[in-house]
């Protein structure tokens, strides 16, 4: 199967939604089988909600039958909450709502009210065999509460939606960055950059969006640290960190290494667009699945 983006997944994987609906259910696509070959199929959806005093994601995972949930919630001053478990762990995550109920905490979130974002799909091979299908949502309106020991925090901003579902390589590292923001000139913004996966020149994940509207990206390049992200056309993002989401994980047929941080951009995006304000994650993550 070879790389396809946009109109063009349709006759490959699931139909696209119309421009600027809301994706609103963890999506699996039903031509994908739990197997094929000897890789099993691996699924997400992860939400984040990103805003200046503070961020929240919520997911659930597959590897084959074997489901995964978190929640994390950061805050400006360096402080990190969250929990990831093989059971409910509190987590729901529903048409258009996400919430969490666990001890101390409470997060109900509504999902894509307001100015629409229009999703884009992309299926990008994965080693000899296997394939990675995904859509992603970048700049959309969240709005909800997060109560929690200290105090009840009213979120109105925006965030981001991953859902993702292939057969990845038996290995697998890559590198991620999804954000939202301004520019100086007050066009809303968001992103989605990869590198490692999904990252074909012509057919990637790689998006920008200008007030909803998606723009593919060439490739991008992470710093290793995690500090920023440049540009083929010589821009740059740069990247400081709130707190770090981290695991490290040896289960002798699967291991997982991650580091997902929680922060703040500033730079140019592609274009010459600079940011006034920008919020996100930035991911690096090894996984042997």
């Amino acid at each position: 199967m070879g790389p396809a983006r946009d109109a063009a997944v349709r006759d490959l994987v699931v139909a696209l939604p119309e421009p600027g609906a809301l994706v609103h259910e963890p999506v699996r696509p039903p031509e994908m089988k739990a197997w094929l070959g000897t890789r099993p199929l691996k699924r997400w959806r992860y939400v984040g909600a990103y805003g200046p005093e503070v961020m929240v994601c919520v997911g659930e995972a597959w590897i084959g039958r074997l489901p995964q949930r978190w929640w994390a919630v950061a805050l400006p001053d360096g402080s990190l909450h969250g929990r990831t478990t093989l059971g409910r762990g509190g987590v729901s995550i529903g048409a258009g709502q996400v919430t969490v109920e666990a001890r101390g905490f409470s997060i109900d979130l509504q999902l894509g009210l307001g100015a629409t974002v229009e999703p884009v799909e992309s299926v990008n091979p994965s080693g000899a065999h296997g394939y990675v299908w995904t859509r992603k949502q970048a700049g959309l309106v969240i709005s909800g509460t997060v109560s929690m020991p200290g105090g009840r925090h009213r979120f109105e901003g925006e965030g981001a939606i991953d859902d993702t579902a292939g057969y990845h390589q038996r290995r697998t590292t890559w590198w991620w960055s999804a954000g939202v923001g301004r520019t100086r000139e007050g066009t809303r913004v968001g992103w989605n950059l990869v590198s490692g996966v999904n990252d074909d020149r012509e057919a990637s994940e790689r998006t920008l969006w200008i007030n909803g509207v998606p723009k593919h990206l060439a490739p991008v390049s992470f710093a290793a640290d995690l500090a920023g992200v440049a540009f083929e056309d010589g821009n740059a993002l740069r990247f400081t960190e709130w707190a770090a989401r981290e695991h490290n994980a040896n289960l002798l047929l699967l291991s997982s290494a991650y580091r997902q941080p929680f922060g703040v951009f500033s730079g140019t995006l592609p274009g010459g667009l600079e940011l006034e304000s920008g919020y996100g994650v930035m991911e690096w993550h090894d996984a042997r699945w």
